[in-house]
């Protein structure tokens, strides 16, 4: 028999898709409804226009308030932040003021009325547009309304925003990572193959 055929373990289904941001959810539509959780079931959907979701466990506080107010803001964490996004994943807004314990501060947003975390690089107001009951998580499909991006991070020569210089965050089973060294680009495989096309092209006439 195949060797590769048996180095293959077959599990349960479960979620395996890692590694994923571990991101911070600023909700609320004032200072005293203020709150955030730390999500990790995230992602980008469509471009256009631009939508994303966060999948929320309906026994958590932020879900009733972001569910009620129908908006909330995805920021992006740090190695800086780690502390803090772990924490607000683990403790619950019904017993504590996140922001004020944790030493982060709400900011106004431009399009809804749920705060930005100042201290993270990147804050994505968000609006949810549905809403989908799929088990033991309630998924909000939401369109982007704005982003907001922390100008320390943009060169100021090409205007590039250079967001590993904040030095971002993943999750994967369990434990936070620092994330790695750049090893590529979008379509860079295409880019090589082209080159060498190109040289022998070259060499030949």
């Amino acid at each position: 028999m195949n060797s590769n055929i048996m180095s293959k373990i077959l599990w349960k289904p479960g979620t395996m898709i890692y590694p994923v941001p571990a991101v911070m959810v600023s909700c609320g539509s004032e200072p005293s409804e203020y709150n955030i959780i730390t999500i990790s079931w995230t992602g980008t959907i469509n471009t256009d226009p631009a939508m994303c979701y966060i999948s929320v466990r309906p026994s958590r506080h932020s879900y009733g308030i972001i569910r009620k107010n129908g908006e909330f803001v995805i920021n992006l964490t740090t190695k800086s932040l780690v502390s803090a996004t772990d924490w607000c994943g683990v403790k619950s807004g019904k017993d504590h003021n996140k922001f004020k314990e944790m030493g982060l501060t709400p900011v106004p947003a431009s399009k809804v009325k749920a705060p930005l975390i100042k201290e993270s690089p990147v804050n994505i107001e968000c609006i949810v547009k549905e809403i989908k009951e799929l088990g033991s998580h309630h998924m909000f499909i939401s369109e982007v309304v704005a982003i907001n991006a922390d100008k320390n991070y943009i060169d100021e020569k090409s205007g590039v925003f250079r967001l590993s210089d904040a030095e971002p965050i993943c999750y994967s089973h369990g434990k936070y990572y620092e994330t790695g060294k750049l090893i590529g680009k979008f379509g860079f495989s295409v880019e090589k193959t082209k080159g060498k096309k190109k040289k022998k092209l070259f060499g030949t006439s």
